[in-house]
């Protein structure tokens, strides 16, 4: 199967009252806190670490991990239309034990959060790592 064969679908939904409710989960109660960009950032933080953990977990390495994520939201020079301009990613990860090579590793995390591919932008990293 060639990598042209893979294909992911997800589903969620918003109801009128804000309620949100991701396929085959449990309810997400959404406050007005809670705006689509913020659910953007989320998601690139939890879509890194779950990268970050596929690949360790691939080379037998145990991943602990936590992040935050910050961007900017502006009208881009090429074609006027608001978008994130700038993207931040900081996560803080355990890893036991070390990798052979912690560069190679968290590269790999980077590429493939697809989130993170998604993105008109590319997200900077900044990977703090306890290994």
């Amino acid at each position: 199967m060639s990598a042209a064969d893979y294909r992911f679908e997800y589903r969620a939904s918003l109801d009128s009252a804000g309620g949100a409710l991701a396929e085959g989960g449990s309810p997400l109660e959404l406050t007005r806190a809670w705006t689509p960009e913020h659910l953007v950032l989320a998601g690139l933080v939890a879509c890194s670490i779950k990268s970050l953990k596929y690949h360790a977990r691939r080379a037998e390495i145990h991943v602990t991990a936590g992040g935050s994520a910050h961007g900017a939201v502006a009208r881009r020079e090429e074609d006027g239309r608001f978008a994130f301009v700038e993207v931040g990613v900081r996560i803080e990860a355990a890893l036991d034990p070390a990798p052979e090579s912690l560069d190679e590793l968290l590269a790999k995390a980077e590429r493939d959060c697809f989130i993170g591919a998604s993105l008109t932008v590319k997200p900077s990293y900044e990977w703090v790592i306890d290994a």
